[in-house]
């Protein structure tokens, strides 16, 4: 009889073979996050009606896109991008991610043509950015969200200089701000009043 030790099931993992309510209640959570970026996309239209935005060539202020997928980093995750536009390298996106068994994040993403303007608003407006609970990331891609020590610089009002050294050379930036699972924010329902936040925030570098 042919007995491969890989594939032995441990206790655990037999547990969760046998649990008939965790996927019933996936799709419970699924069904309450997509509800939640619906109404952040509302929310968020409604803020940027008449905003100046210092956007992209061909920038269209309707463009929006929701996704769902099952794999960022192994984990589940659903998001909308709006405003959104992401034309080869011309990148300005503001992004609301929820990532499955970490956190929400409401992230600026911005490449292109205007980088270095955004560069400029973002270090010469730095103290009214600043102690907002946002971060600048630091990954080497746009595509990184993890949150911690290597990952992101949490934008205090004593970084200023380091900020702007870190933006420096780089060839796009990300400001994020991060909020965990278990942050009341989430149990109450705030989360579409955070992202207005996050977004507003973020004015003095992306509008004229």
């Amino acid at each position: 009889m042919l007995n491969s030790t890989q594939n032995i099931f441990t206790a655990d993992e037999l547990s969760l073979i046998g649990d008939k309510n965790f996927f019933p209640a996936k799709q419970r959570v699924t069904e309450k996050v997509r509800s939640t970026l619906d109404e952040i996309h509302s929310v968020l239209k409604n803020d940027l009606s008449g905003v100046r935005l210092l956007a992209p060539n061909g920038f269209d202020i309707s463009a929006f896109q929701f996704v769902k997928g099952e794999h960022l980093n192994h984990y589940p995750y659903q998001y909308l991008d709006f405003p959104r536009h992401f034309v080869r390298t011309e990148k300005f996106t503001f992004r609301s991610l929820f990532w499955w068994g970490h956190h929400f994040i409401f992230a600026m993403i911005l490449e292109g043509t205007n980088l270095n303007r955004y560069k400029s608003n973002l270090i010469n407006n730095y103290p009214q950015i600043a102690d907002r609970n946002i971060c600048l990331c630091l990954g080497h891609s746009l595509w990184e969200w993890r949150y911690g020590a290597g990952y992101t610089l949490e934008m205090t009002g004593n970084r200023r200089t380091e900020t702007a050294a870190v933006l420096t050379h780089r060839p796009f930036f990300k400001l994020a701000r991060f909020i965990p699972i278990t942050d009341s924010i989430v149990s109450e329902g705030g989360l579409a009043e955070v992202g207005r936040e996050t977004l507003n925030a973020l004015y003095p570098v992306i509008t004229y």
